[in-house]
């Protein structure tokens, strides 16, 4: 049958139609994938030199390619599109308790445990090996997160397992093995093994001498004897470990234990997932509450030292909490100088817009005091062994840092999400899961409160800890003009201290603000003695930027809200964004 001529008119015009492209995509940023997350960060290079880790070089060189690759990107994004599922009872329904997750979280976790990220500084302790491994952990949380929290928990478990050496005998080769094994099975039969902690219950929370959980010895008691735990945590972290530090009550106190997924006879711990956390963030990794059911454990250390004895784990899981955020605001920054360098908007670039230029130094500033902090602490850790004023700095700096890095990171994501605009806000961006993360750091390992609780408790306690932080401040002064004011109007407050003898929020925040100022001021100095001219140039401009920006009055609360003369400072501005750039 031929066709009405009326419906070949209508065919043709529709292929005609259908065949024309209406626009090519034009003035969109390219994937900001296959880079190297080490080797194309000046501030991360700058740091493993400062921390004498230059040894670490192809190391971490290979290590940056590897995470910056396209296919260990795509993992980050599969272990979050995917949650951890629990089941409880197999289908003989015999409890299991067993929690599941997709193969990308398993890819993560075994390249940031074959990499050492639980335990080289314990496996080859060197100057600077925590330098070392902080670039590492620095690298990979910006791939993805949520897996860090075993592997943080793993790494800073060791100087609460040691205090207790038949335990450790049997533990510590198994921790700091480079093999991760999955497998629901008994530790003794593994090559390697991870660790958890569960310290907070129901009724107490961050007052962990609340806790109801309760211990009996099954024998004899004390140090390194099995006991029997019969109570709850409210959060366990990442319940597929193979053991975990709790701590619970015994007739002399609260005092912590190891609790192993399996008994030593091979029979299942009744350690009873009740469920998993249904988090807003950290969506890859399990958080769970558990019931212990006479659960078998080892004591480690004296019946009622629980929290001394589990302080220095809880100390380096802080630690780990600044480099994560420190991390999470790298890769905020990146991607937003990336968009905007290759975005136009009213005839120009968005990073030649005067406008945009003071939000993303603002971001850059905010994102390199942070690291540059963080790995100062590293430094500490590198340094406490043989010299008791770096010990002192890292107990009290660590909960400065953790306080105050830890919550501006919420409000940098966002930012940087703005800074993108409409497909920052998209699931197939990372910025969506970096503005997600944000407050998880502030929040665990103790919120801000008990942080500045431990600011005082530290200075209270350490006789020479003011002299320790006043010196650290004092260094640096004769430097900057606004450092130097500021620093001394701290020094005075500290010194008049209020009647109640309380560090408040206001007072942390100060202090962190000199100390950030402080590391960038005599960083700077270190490396004008070693780098290019342009190099030189970009330190120093961060450091003005930094001390006209964040410790002079009159600057606005948003980000990209300079005050008069941090604006005026347009070199300086640019250079900032320059340096955080990728290279």
């Amino acid at each position: 049958m031929s066709t009405p001529k009326s419906l070949e008119s209508h065919t043709s015009a529709t292929h005609r139609f259908t065949d024309t492209a209406t626009h090519q995509v034009t003035n969109q940023p390219s994937p900001l994938e296959n880079i190297n997350l080490y080797s194309q960060d000046k501030i991360l290079k700058d740091m493993v030199q400062l921390g004498k880790a230059q040894w670490a070089e192809q190391d971490l060189h290979n290590f940056g390619a590897l995470t910056g690759s396209k296919n260990v990107i795509e993992w980050g994004f599969q272990a979050n599109d995917n949650k951890p599922e629990l089941r409880t009872h197999n289908r003989n329904g015999l409890r299991v308790d067993e929690v599941t997750f997709h193969p990308a979280y398993h890819q993560l976790m075994t390249q940031a445990i074959s990499n050492g990220l639980h335990a080289s500084p314990w496996l080859t302790p060197q100057p600077g090996a925590h330098v070392h491994r902080a670039a590492k952990t620095f690298m990979q949380t910006q791939i993805e997160a949520g897996h860090g929290c075993p592997i943080t928990m793993t790494f800073a478990c060791l100087p609460t397992l040691l205090k207790q050496k038949n335990i450790a005998d049997i533990w510590v080769p198994l921790v700091t093995s480079l093999t991760y094994s999955p497998e629901n099975k008994p530790y003794y039969e593994k090559e390697g093994v991870t660790i958890g902690m569960g310290m907070t219950e129901k009724q107490g929370g961050s007052d962990v001498r609340a806790n109801t959980t309760t211990a009996q010895p099954l024998n004899a008691a004390g140090a390194g004897q099995i006991y029997e735990i019969t109570g709850h945590k409210w959060f366990l972290s990442a319940p597929m470990c193979d053991a975990f530090l709790v701590l619970a009550q015994t007739d002399k106190g609260l005092s912590c234990f190891l609790i192993p997924r399996w008994r030593p006879d091979g029979t299942k711990n009744p350690i009873l997932i009740q469920q998993l956390k249904n988090k807003m963030g950290n969506v890859s990794n399990a958080s769970s509450e558990v019931e212990f059911r006479s659960a078998m454990g080892w004591l480690i250390g004296d019946e009622g030292r629980g929290i001394a004895n589990i302080l220095e784990m809880v100390a380096l899981t802080r630690f780990d909490c600044m480099i994560g955020s420190s991390a999470g605001m790298r890769q905020a920054t990146v991607q937003a100088i990336h968009h905007c360098s290759q975005r136009k908007a009213f005839g120009d670039y968005l990073i030649n817009q005067p406008l945009m230029q003071d939000v993303l130094a603002d971001l850059a500033l905010e994102s390199e005091a942070a690291t540059q902090l963080s790995f100062r602490m590293a430094m500490a850790l590198d340094r406490m062994s043989t010299c008791q004023e770096e010990s002192t700095l890292l107990r009290l700096v660590t909960a400065i840092g953790k306080y105050w890095i830890c919550k501006r990171t919420p409000a940098h994501a966002y930012e940087a999400m703005e800074c993108i605009g409409g497909p920052g806000v998209m699931e197939d961006c990372i910025m969506p899961r970096l503005y997600r993360e944000a407050p998880i750091n502030a929040i665990w390992e103790g919120s801000g409160n008990v942080q500045c609780l431990d600011v005082m408790r530290v200075i209270n306690k350490e006789p020479n800890a003011l002299n320790v932080l006043k010196k650290q401040l004092t260094n640096a002064l004769g430097f900057n003009q606004s450092y130097d004011q500021y620093v001394r109007n701290l020094i005075d407050t500290l010194e008049t201290p209020n009647q109640e003898g309380i560090i408040d929020r206001f007072i942390v925040e100060q202090l962190a603000k000199a100390i950030q100022a402080s590391v960038l001021l005599e960083n700077a100095k270190s490396l004008c003695q070693h780098q290019t001219q342009s190099s030189q140039e970009q330190a120093l401009s961060v450091t003005r930027l930094y001390c006209e920006a964040r410790l002079k009055e009159h600057s606005g609360d948003m980000f990209g809200a300079f005050n008069p003369v941090a604006r005026s400072m347009r070199k300086e501005i640019q250079q900032t964004i320059e340096r955080s750039s990728i290279l």
